[in-house]
């Protein structure tokens, strides 16, 4: 049986002595060569990826895409505000309009915060799925962002703070717990991960975790529990400007880790054994992702709450795009990942309008057929 037929059926890892060409395995380390057919980088006949010329100029497209979205944003809501009014109110604030304050205060520390929340969870997915070599993993799924919630709910608990820059330690600790936790319970001996059984330790983890947000939250005060609430739905709705600035930093430093471990986790996508092969160090790229994911699904956890699927979603639109290089895979999921998050917050506030429906409910009800397809499909395997 060939190695491509044990990975679709999620068998052991391809190991070094495993019967890929000396030449495919140094392309596979790259993810990239722009001849078609090679790898899957470029487009070979009826692949349906980019060539690797329009690749930069497509994700130009889709982050400039992001900008008539960001003003549909600011523009939409149970008070309509004209466009002519958005501008004005950018250009000239004046304190004293009441359309002039919802959009500075409220509008647009929302509209960017759905932007930068949504490309951290949608790079942190891509790291996921590219580390554990399972196409279902996403930081909801292997309940990191369940830990990042039971951590926010301890800080509440602890600090009585309702700050984000108090409580958004507490996350990191409870996402890079369950991180950890997941990785461990989803091994199988030296065969390294299996990804039926990761999806199931981090099915159960996310109800234990769960499970322990919900007894903290009854036990605490009403305070504590208003608190919550809102955050808990993974709602948009009132997050002023203190949150971007925790956020931006979050995304700023999980990206750079992303990209710059984006070489060796080509390398890992291939099997630990072949990695080792080629020289990267497993150990370190295990170390360094791990802590890129707690720091991307911890603070976009803490500022929103959880929202689930739009990590699964955005790296598999991005690799049936560019394929399976990390170094074109992070930035197309960081971007269509932001996009998700932003329709799925202004298509709750049209929905019952002039009420709204969290972000995180309108991700959840979009992305569960997405999740439930997936499995028909007989995904559930390795990378």
């Amino acid at each position: 049986m060939s190695t491509a037929a044990t990975a679709r059926r999620g068998g052991s890892e391809p190991t070094g002595s495993a019967a890929t060409p000396a030449g495919s395995a140094a392309h596979g380390t790259s993810g990239v060569s722009d001849r078609p057919g090679a790898g899957g980088a470029g487009r070979s006949p009826g692949s349906g990826r980019l060539r690797h010329s329009h690749r930069g100029p497509l994700l130009l497209a889709l982050a400039l895409a992001l900008i008539p979205l960001m003003a549909l944003s600011v523009a939409v809501g149970s008070r309509p505000v004209d466009l002519a009014t958005v501008v004005d109110a950018l250009r000239a604030f004046d304190p004293g309009d009441n359309d002039h304050l919802v959009v500075r205060e409220l509008r647009v520390p929302r509209t960017i915060l759905a932007v930068l929340t949504g490309g951290c969870l949608g790079v942190a997915g891509a790291l996921m799925q590219s580390l554990t070599r399972n196409t279902l993993a996403e930081p909801g799924t292997l309940g990191v962002n369940a830990g990042a919630a039971l951590g926010v709910v301890v800080g509440l608990a602890l600090t009585g703070s309702a700050s984000i820059t108090v409580y958004v330690w507490f996350a990191f600790a409870g996402a890079g717990l369950a991180s950890v936790l997941v990785h461990r319970l989803g091994r199988a001996g030296e065969a390294g991960v299996n990804p039926v059984r990761l999806v199931l330790a981090g099915a159960g983890l996310s109800m234990t975790l769960g499970a322990l947000t919900d007894i903290l939250i009854l036990s605490s005060p009403q305070q504590i529990l208003d608190s919550f609430r809102n955050w808990a739905t993974g709602s948009l709705q009132g997050r002023g400007w203190e949150s971007l600035p925790v956020v931006a930093v979050c995304l700023a430093v999980g990206l750079a880790l992303a990209l710059s471990l984006s070489g060796p986790l080509n390398s890992v996508s291939l099997g630990t054994d072949l990695a080792r092969a080629l020289g990267v160090d497993v150990r370190r790229t295990w170390g360094w992702t791990n802590l890129a994911i707690m720091v991307l699904a911890g603070g976009a956890t803490a500022a929103i709450g959880p929202v689930s699927f739009v990590g699964l979603a955005a790296p598999h639109a991005a690799r049936s795009i560019v394929g399976p290089d990390h170094r074109w895979v992070v930035p197309y999921s960081c971007v269509l990942a932001s996009m998700a998050v932003l329709i799925a917050d202004l298509l709750g506030r049209l929905v019952l309008h002039p009420g709204e429906i969290g972000a995180g409910i309108m991700t959840a009800l979009i992305g569960a057929p997405f999740f439930i397809a997936l499995v028909r499909r007989g995904r559930v395997s390795e990378l």
